[in-house]
This record gives structure tokens, sequence and C-alpha cells, in this order.
């Protein structure tokens, strides 16, 4: 049996980005643990690249309590020097300050919605987008318009590009490429 056809991407070398690529990307989510999860770990990829946060996310879930967002949201200064510290993690002071204020940012839209799930999915009336034109997209205007929403409630790390990356993750938009043997 031969090799499935993946997007080019998704690095053959790396087991943890097939596992990603095969099993999650673009697959949709309605898991607030999830969402929650992906947003941190989106927030903390930027300037970097997907795979260096994707070889570090078991050491992101062990420091941050298994992205319990009621926990993360509760972290003092003092636990959040420890995690600038920890060696296993990316460890830019202002991203883990922002994985605070987010995770209390994203209860706060779970209580005005009913779940983060529902909030995100709202903006395409809980359709999934699936591109198959093979173009490379940064942002769009869905993007823009949540990144916007985000940033006026007080999150951080959550621009147009990072929120594209995110509805990409956690298959609000699934953007495999036109032959990839895993898109819809």
């Amino acid at each position: 049996m031969s090799e499935p056809k993946r997007c080019r991407w998704a690095n053959p070398k790396n087991p943890l980005y097939i596992e990603y690529h095969d099993n999650e990307w673009g697959k949709p989510s309605y898991d607030d643990g999830y969402l929650f999860e992906m947003l941190v770990l989106e927030g903390f990829q930027a300037g970097l690249s997907w795979e260096c946060v994707l070889n570090k996310r078991e050491a992101f879930k062990a420091a941050f309590d298994g992205f319990d967002y009621k926990k993360v949201a509760e972290y003092t200064q003092q636990k959040q020097d420890e995690l600038a510290q920890n060696k296993n993690i990316i460890r830019n002071r202002r991203k883990i300050k922002a994985a605070v204020k987010n995770a209390e940012i994203f209860m706060n839209i779970q209580s005005e919605y009913g779940s983060f799930s529902k909030y995100i999915w709202h903006f395409t009336d809980g359709k999934q987008i699936v591109n198959r034109d093979g173009i490379i997209r940064a942002t769009t205007p869905l993007s823009d318009t949540i990144s916007k929403d985000l940033r006026k409630r007080g999150m951080k790390f959550v621009g147009s590009t990072i929120i594209y990356s995110y509805l990409q993750a956690v298959g609000i938009v699934d953007d495999h490429e036109p032959d990839c043997d895993f898109g819809r």
C-alpha cells in the first residue's frame, strides 16, 4: 500500500507533524479545552514555526496544567516567572502573560455564549469553510473580523494571521491541499 498524499508543509520526517496533520489539522473541534489549548499554542507560535511549537507541545501541556483555562486564568506572577524559566517551553514573558489574560477572557466569552465553541463557530454559522483551490492564505476577512473582536475583548497575540492559523488548526477552516488525502 502506498503512502497517503499529504499537504506539502507536513514534514514527513517528523512523526509529531504527520500525526498532527493527519488527525487534527482541519478537523472540526467543538471542545472548549482543545480550543483553548490551540489558542495558547498558536499565540506562542507568533514569529516562530509551528513545528517548533508542536515539538514542545507536551512540555507546554505539562507546564500549563493540561491547558486547564480555569487554572491558567489564576496564574500568579510567581507562576508566570516559573514558566519563564522553563527551558522546555518557549519562555517569552509577553506570551506567557497573554496566555493568562486570554484564559480570563476565554471564560468571559464562555459566560456570554454558553461555550467558547459557540462563540467561535457563530462566525461561520456553525459551518466549516473548505478551500480546495490550493491558494495559501495568511489572513481572510473572517480572520480579520474574529481577530478584531478578540482584541476588542482584550486578548493578546490574536492578530489576523494567528487567528487564521487557529481557524485551520481547530477545523473551522479546512485548507488541505487539493491532492491531499486528508481533506474532506
